[in-house]
């Protein structure tokens, strides 16, 4: 299964400038082990040792998986996952 992955502009200097990448899974969690098997560094940037980072969201056809089930949130042929790091200042 064919998923597109948005990345962020921050992010895109560790997908070799790409804001788009095919990843195969079927759920979020796939898509983004995937992932990181293509561009590892993501990897620290994206978890720790607790799994997806509290700063990180993630959005599977514009919804928060946060709402959904998590990491285990299927994931469709074709669907678009949106990385997006919160940005935070004053």
């Amino acid at each position: 299964m064919s998923v597109n992955v948005k990345i962020p502009t921050q992010l895109r200097d560790m997908t070799a400038g790409a804001a788009e990448v095919a990843v195969d899974g079927a759920t979020v969690g796939d898509c983004l082990e995937s992932l990181f098997t293509d561009h590892p560094a993501l990897k620290d940037r994206l978890t720790d040792e607790n799994g997806l980072r509290r700063f990180v969201n993630l959005y599977v056809a514009g919804e928060d998986i946060r709402f959904l089930d998590g990491l285990q949130t299927p994931i469709a042929d074709g669907a678009e996952l949106t990385v997006l790091p919160a940005v935070a200042g004053g």
